[in-house]
């Protein structure tokens, strides 16, 4: 055991210290831990890589358990098997080295492999629910340690029934991928398709770009990457919108092919648009809206977590205010 600081355990650098943290470099042992302190009735935070998390500033009554345990294999020619402590980009370069595509298009994103069917990660039209055929779990309720289908998770836009409900830890996932040389179509390319390589590299070139790859001298990237969910509104909401703003051309993306099918938003027009701008509030403010990406809420060096959880309740109630639709926030927030 060990004392750090959520500072050091995120990437947005806030949040106060546990009473312990457990590192654990297995499967087994981190299923074990997970078991041990259930069974002691004391509070635990499964942490990852620390990418989709805001943790409360000041000493927390709980333990810091640390997904450390890493390794990728191939259980057949295009089936991976990842450790969930795996750094997620680095599943990504695996699969691009070994000519298997399918998530080249989730190059760069923080955090560790098993957060990714959590949150059910996803980017530039690619989300790990295509590639998800099933996961390792340590069922928390039951004390079980199995693999369940990916269909048991539930997944949908940015969800698992395992987000924010804390009943089981993933411990290994599996992915089918496809032997190939080309990419997926990349919405980013406007639907082309290119080689594994030139994606992976487009698209991390791209969240460059956007403050989206972290870099310790880069301010803009001390953030928990895209803080809010794009919005899925009723059709006659978003024409609302639409016609509210006055300009053509909004991004809208229909979640089905009737005409009154929900419409996805995006949530970073919405922001600029509500009077939010890129690096809002301005020089001087501890937590500011990154100067590259409206979407992302960032630590310029001496932020707290009640700044950047203020922050981000400035900007709901602006959208909410604006536009009458409410902005969910990505990071699950602990203690807050």
């Amino acid at each position: 055991m060990h004392d750090s600081s959520f500072t050091s355990l995120t990437t947005l650098r806030v949040g106060g210290t546990p009473a312990a943290a457990v590192t654990c470099e297995s499967a087994e042992d981190l299923a074990e831990t997970v078991a041990r302190l259930d069974a002691e009735g004391a509070p635990l935070l499964v942490v990852g890589g620390g990418s989709n998390l805001v943790v409360a500033d000041g000493p927390l009554d709980l333990t810091a358990v640390l997904v450390r345990n890493e390794g990728i294999s191939l259980v057949d020619a295009s089936t991976l098997r990842i450790a969930a402590g795996t750094p997620w980009d680095d599943v990504v370069a695996f699969a691009v080295e070994h000519g298997l595509g399918g998530i080249e298009a989730l190059s760069g994103i923080p955090g560790s492999a098993g957060a990714t069917p959590v949150q059910n990660v996803g980017a530039y039209g690619s989300e790990i629910s295509d590639v998800l055929t099933r996961v390792r779990l340590f069922n928390r309720e039951t004390g079980v340690d199995e693999w369940v289908p990916a269909e048991a998770l539930e997944l949908s836009y940015r969800y698992s029934n395992l987000k924010f409900t804390g009943r089981a830890v993933v411990l290994e996932l599996e992915l089918q991928l496809t032997e190939t040389e080309l990419s997926i179509p990349l919405r980013h390319l406007g639907g082309n398709q290119v080689s594994l390589a030139e994606a992976r590299e487009s698209v991390l070139a791209t969240r460059r770009a956007k403050g989206m790859v972290l870099d310790e001298t880069d301010h803009d990237t001390w953030s928990a990457g895209s803080f809010f969910t794009n919005p899925v509104v009723p059709a006659a909401k978003a024409d609302e919108v639409e016609a509210l703003v006055g300009e053509e051309g909004m991004p809208r993306f229909p979640q089905g092919t009737d005409a009154d099918a929900p419409v996805k938003l995006s949530a970073a027009w919405l922001i600029e648009r509500a009077g939010f701008p890129r690096g809002f509030p301005g020089e001087g403010a501890p937590a500011r809206l990154s100067t590259k990406h409206t979407l992302a809420l960032t630590n310029r060096g001496t932020a707290t977590a009640s700044d950047i959880v203020a922050l981000a309740r400035e900007v709901q109630g602006g959208v909410d205010k604006r536009f009458g639709v409410e902005l969910v926030p990505e990071p699950v927030w602990v203690g807050l």
